[in-house]
């Protein structure tokens, strides 16, 4: 599947997308995602809310991931848009709702480890709109070696009480693809 990358969840995505066409094999067992509040200091503010998106899919092998905080940071009907390439160079977009983000990636994130975590952020803002990219590092464990690098593309908007991520796009770094040194730190 983060389709995932969000191992990134971005890379998750990414990595679960590259191996299994969209939904088309097997379903992945599902996993249940209690429904909680928001934490204030996640949703407070932009950094509150990135420092989350992070730490929600960050973890060793074998210890769960926070879904239900994780499932706080969005809108009811997020998408979340994995970018890859088939063998011909071709542009794929694996799109996912959060509970499909879940499904695949629990698997792969819980039972490898996965950590990802923003080295870079740029930010507009236009009222209660903002768009941030997001530069991003993946390993598989917390001082591991680097498995992937890439950008999420986060959609963000102030209700007058929270931050909510309303969409989030990412791709990874390739050999034809490197990261713009505007987006890195």
């Amino acid at each position: 599947m983060r389709l995932i990358c969000r191992p990134s969840l971005r890379i998750v995505l990414f990595l679960l997308a590259a191996r299994f066409p969209v939904f088309a094999q097997d379903q992945p067992k599902h996993v249940d995602v209690a429904a909680i509040a928001a934490r204030p200091d996640d949703v407070s503010s932009i950094d509150g809310i990135m420092k989350a998106f992070y730490e929600v899919i960050s973890g060793p092998k074998g210890q769960a991931r926070q879904w239900a905080r994780d499932r706080t940071l969005y809108i009811s009907d997020i998408r979340f848009v994995a970018m890859s390439e088939d063998e011909h160079g071709k542009p794929v977009a694996q799109i996912a709702s959060h509970q499909q983000f879940v499904d695949y990636g629990d698997p792969e994130l819980v039972g490898k480890g996965f950590f990802e975590k923003e080295i870079h952020r740029v930010t507009q803002r236009f009222g209660n709109i903002v768009h941030v990219f997001s530069t991003y590092e993946s390993r598989r464990a917390a001082d591991g070696p680097l498995i992937a690098r890439g950008i999420n593309s986060v959609e963000l908007f102030w209700d007058g009480k929270r931050w909510w991520i309303a969409a989030n796009t990412w791709d990874d770094e390739r050999p034809d693809n490197p990261i713009p040194q505007q987006y890195l730190p």
